[in-house]
């Protein structure tokens, strides 16, 4: 072999060596050149190590930590509720005694969401029970969270509620009850609106097709816009044949509110004109055919038909004279309201709890529930207003007002109906309120 040929072999083999050892630090394989055709006198390159591949990592096992959601069945307690969602017993009694502090559980509404943190513990059937937490009403939260010695504390959560105010308003094709329910009313605010005209308004005969009302009111919203809570009602309006009747809410001091018409007369009278709701008169106060005796007399009250046990209320503040069996009346209460008025209500099935005779009540307070006690045809109440010894139509009876304001306390009144006017004249009309359910 000449020298010039054996030179250029030796510095092709340095070229191939540097090559290879440049891939190697690099980190990545490099392939090599083709040998020299000729000749072929020397050893060949290492052969590159494989690089191994990552080990893969191992499948992730399921938490042994759950909240399980579930819902309290009629009849069911608070403790059965947990121990069916896997609880211990023992452990589901302590969680509900340390819930006892803040709630009663044994007024939880059947239907109520209920949300347990469960541990699963090798070895044991029962799971492990770390948290309850109970929603018991719109306002707050309710929690029982298990400490590291076994122990359950409580916590409350306030919900992150908004006060507004709301405008609602429709026209009475059938009846207000229908026509509030399709424009989104509350039924607390109706109730409220119901209870005020029912000083002056015979809801039985003088609503007629083509009235209308408008109520603006409070009401607690969530974060999704969905009503929780109603409020105060601020303003109602009530459109019979024509005439509008206004009312609206003021604090008259001492923490005292009431509801004025636009002139600051005091709606509230001293009798109520129907001292039960959504009954249907049945007979009027005057001569009839008795339906049982079959002759004619005198019939010195009127008759509301409604189904055994709903609530009848006082017509008034004073005090009860009599709560007991009287003769053809069956359960009967008379209640004592001033010098000159009183009232009676007949055939009740039962009587308020702690109602007798010398008892102090409210206007509105509930005295005893519709029944077909004594000489009666079927569950309704019989009522009567007596001026002195002498029973009088109820239908008909003007009852005083309250006092109405004067001065400055008329002016202040003026004034914040005139802002309230303002507001409720700015505010949309809803047809329909989200509710949470």
């Amino acid at each position: 072999m000449s020298r010039a040929e054996d030179g250029r072999i030796r510095r092709l083999t340095l070229r191939f060596c540097a090559v290879i050892a440049f891939g190697f630090a690099a980190g990545s394989p490099v392939a090599a050149p083709p040998p020299p055709k000729s000749p072929a006198a020397y050893d060949p390159p290492p052969p590159v190590a494989k690089i191994a591949a990552p080990a893969a990592e191992p499948a992730p096992q399921p938490s042994p930590i759950s909240e399980k959601s579930l819902r309290l069945a009629s009849g069911e307690t608070l403790v059965g509720a947990l121990i069916r969602a896997g609880a211990e017993r023992q452990e589901a009694q302590d969680a509900v005694d340390a819930l006892a502090k803040s709630i009663n559980p044994r007024k939880l509404q059947t239907g109520m969401e209920i949300k347990a943190g469960l541990e699963t513990v090798p070895g044991m059937k029962a799971k492990k029970l770390l948290t309850v937490l109970v929603v018991p009403d719109a306002l707050r939260e309710v929690i029982a969270i298990r400490n590291v010695e076994g122990r359950y504390g409580v916590h409350e959560v306030a919900k992150a509620l908004t006060r507004e105010q709301v405008r609602a308003a429709g026209k009475i094709d059938d009846s207000l009850f229908m026509a509030a329910t399709r424009a989104g009313v509350p039924i607390p605010v109706l109730s409220d609106m119901i209870r005020l005209y029912s000083y002056d308004v015979d809801f039985q005969r003088e609503i007629q097709p083509g009235d209308a009302f408008e109520l603006y009111f409070e009401r607690l919203v969530d974060g999704d816009g969905a009503t929780v809570k109603t409020g105060d009602l601020l303003f109602a309006a009530l459109t019979l044949s024509g005439t509008t009747h206004r009312l609206y809410r003021h604090a008259v001091g001492g923490g005292r509110v009431e509801y004025f018409d636009d002139k600051g007369r005091n709606v509230r009278k001293a009798l109520l004109k129907t001292p039960i709701d959504g009954a249907k008169l049945s007979s009027s106060y005057g001569m009839r055919h008795h339906p049982i005796l079959g002759f004619n007399m005198m019939h010195r009250g009127v008759d509301f038909a409604a189904p055994t046990g709903t609530p009848i209320v006082a017509a008034g503040d004073g005090t009860v004279e009599k709560a007991g069996p009287q003769d053809a009346y069956g359960n009967y209460v008379r209640i004592r309201h001033n010098k000159t008025h009183a009232t009676a209500y007949a055939h009740l099935s039962r009587f308020a709890p702690g109602l007798k005779a010398g008892k102090r009540v409210r206007q509105g307070e509930v005295i005893g529930y519709v029944g077909s006690t004594g000489r009666s045809t079927g569950p309704h109440l019989h009522y009567e207003v007596l001026i002195g010894d002498k029973k009088v139509n109820p239908l008909s009876v003007k009852s005083p007002p309250n006092d109405p304001l004067v001065g400055k306390d008329l002016a202040l009144f003026l004034r914040n109906k005139k802002d309230l006017d303002a507001k409720i004249a700015a505010a949309p009309i809803t047809t329909r309120l989200a509710a949470r359910q």
